[in-house]
């Protein structure tokens, strides 16, 4: 086995939507826009947004979400194209603990008196292209074991379909400019993708800059934008093609060696969900990590990184892709 050169860490890939809404020199007044869109609110001081950057984020390899401060609430939105996850509670949940850790000082949780905190919104803005309702919710309690009758603990995410192919969408693309252009930007993405021409990214921003859609950023940052495009849609591609082989490639071995591989990859998943579908799910959670081992292996890392950090089974599913 050949030993590879290390490399540096490298930061997580923005999408556009976080540029837009988080890091571009606009992002304050966007933010705002959404905000009074969502709460039917007439602020106009974008000072009032207090942008909240973690470290870490739900998705690996690809930065999605968007977390700010603003009156007495966080409001915390991550933009999703593909299925919409029924797991978006929990990850959400997981998602705002860290935040208040990082806006709540050591010294304020320990103190006797009660520590007011921010009120959470959660939002997920679907872009996909399969139906879904202008609005639905999802609950963390709907994964809560027996689904017991009084819960302790709720957390609410609410979906909105921002979509602009979608038959039906929110009423929040009339109330809010930004999310409309960008939706229709989107949309405009996926359809020279699925003319494959020659250079679709390139192509769709020209256009849009034509027809006036997110005309004045895709002017200053359209060479960085196709740059988070590309990252973007080769990420979800690799993703959905490694499911599809992984899938296939369970059916080939067996029920046997599904448990195994699916109790080892995926944890107790596979197990509390029976047996009969313990392949599947648990490679399916091990799908992330297996992708961005096999990317960093081909970047340079060494197989010993790569052992240290996703654990012996993923190193040498990644290392036989790349041999």
């Amino acid at each position: 086995m050949s030993m590879r050169k290390p490399i540096e860490n490298r930061e997580l890939k923005n999408t556009v939507f976080v540029d837009l809404f988080q890091m571009c020199p606009e992002a304050k007044e966007n933010a705002l826009s959404l905000y009074n869109a969502l709460n039917g609110t007439n602020l106009t001081d974008p000072s009032v947004i207090e942008q909240i950057r973690l470290e870490d984020t739900i998705y690996k390899g690809i930065r999605n979400d968007v977390s700010f401060a603003v009156e007495d609430k966080i409001i915390v939105l991550m933009e999703h194209q593909s299925t919409v996850n029924e797991n978006m509670p929990l990850r959400f949940f997981m998602y705002l603990a860290r935040l208040y850790e990082k806006i709540i000082s050591t010294r304020l949780r320990y103190k006797k008196k009660l520590v007011k905190i921010p009120v959470p919104e959660m939002f997920v803005f679907y872009n996909g292209t399969e139906p879904l309702p202008p609005r639905t919710t999802l609950r963390l309690s709907d994964a809560f074991i027996n689904n017991p009758e009084f819960n302790e603990i709720e957390l609410t995410v609410t979906v909105i379909n921002i979509s602009a192919s979608a038959e039906k969408t929110d009423d929040i693309l009339e109330k809010c400019g930004i999310i409309k252009e960008y939706s229709k930007f989107v949309d405009i993405v996926r359809d020279f993708i699925s003319k494959k021409t020659e250079q679709p990214y390139k192509e769709a921003i020209r256009y849009c800059i034509k027809n006036g859609i997110l005309k004045g950023y895709l002017e200053r940052e359209g060479v960085e934008v196709e740059n988070m495009l590309i990252a973007e849609y080769d990420y979800d591609t690799d993703i959905a093609v490694q499911r599809e082989e992984s899938f296939e490639e369970g059916h080939a071995e067996g029920k046997a060696e599904g448990i195994a591989e699916g109790l080892s990859i995926g944890l107790a998943k596979g197990h509390a969900e029976g047996r009969a579908e313990g392949h599947f799910e648990g490679r399916a959670e091990g799908i992330d990590d297996l992708f961005i081992a096999t990317k960093e292996l081909k970047s340079g890392s060494s197989s010993d990184e790569i052992i240290k950090k996703y654990g012996t089974d993923i190193a040498n599913k990644a290392i036989q892709l790349i041999e």
